[in-house]
C-alpha cells in the first residue's frame, strides 16, 4: 500500500521545480568534478573528489525522495474547497491564544511546512486542532509544552 501525500498545487510545482534543478543542472555539474578529480591521481588523498562523491550521493538520495513524493502526491487545491466554513486542507486560519494572541497559519503538506512563513503540517498538534473547526469553535492544542485552548477568529481558502 502506498501512502498518499498532500500538498498544495505551489508545493507540488515546489518540488517539481527542485527535482529539474537536480537533475537538469546540478548532478551533471557534480558528475563534471567528480570525473575531473577522479583524473587527478589518487583518489584517497583528493578533497574534490571525496567531497563531492560525497555530495553526489546526497543528490540522489534527494532526487529518489522527490521523485517517491510526486508519484504518490495527492494535489489539493484550496481553491476548490466546497465546504468554507470549516477548516480543511489548504485553509488559512486566524486563531487566538489563551493570552489573546492572534496567530495566522496555513494548513500545507508536511514538504512544503514552513513556520516562518506562515506554513504549517496539516498534521501537526495545532494543525489537527484546528481541522473541521468553524468560526468561534475551541480546540485544544496537545503539544510537548502541555496543552493549550484554542479560539478559530477567521478561515479563508
Amino acid at each position: 500500500m502506498t501512502d498518499k501525500f498532500y500538498m498544495t498545487p505551489e508545493g507540488h510545482a515546489a518540488l517539481v521545480k527542485e527535482l529539474d534543478f537536480l537533475l537538469r543542472d546540478e548532478r551533471p555539474r557534480i558528475v563534471d568534478i567528480v570525473s575531473w578529480a577522479a583524473g587527478n591521481g589518487d583518489r584517497s588523498e583528493n578533497g574534490d573528489y571525496i567531497y563531492n562523491k560525497k555530495r553526489l550521493r546526497e543528490i540522489d538520495r534527494r532526487v529518489r525522495y522527490l521523485t517517491k513524493r510526486l508519484d504518490n502526491a495527492e494535489i489539493v487545491d484550496p481553491a476548490r474547497q466546497k465546504n468554507l466554513d470549516r477548516v480543511y486542507f489548504g485553509a488559512t486560519v486566524t486563531y487566538a491564544k489563551e493570552d489573546d494572541t492572534e496567530i495566522t497559519v496555513k494548513l500545507v503538506g508536511e514538504d512544503e511546512a514552513d513556520f516562518k512563513r506562515g506554513k504549517i503540517n496539516w498534521l501537526s498538534p495545532v494543525g489537527r486542532a484546528l481541522q473541521k473547526k468553524s468560526v468561534g469553535d475551541l480546540s485544544l492544542v496537545r503539544a510537548a509544552g502541555g496543552e493549550e485552548q484554542i479560539e478559530i477568529v477567521a478561515i479563508s481558502y
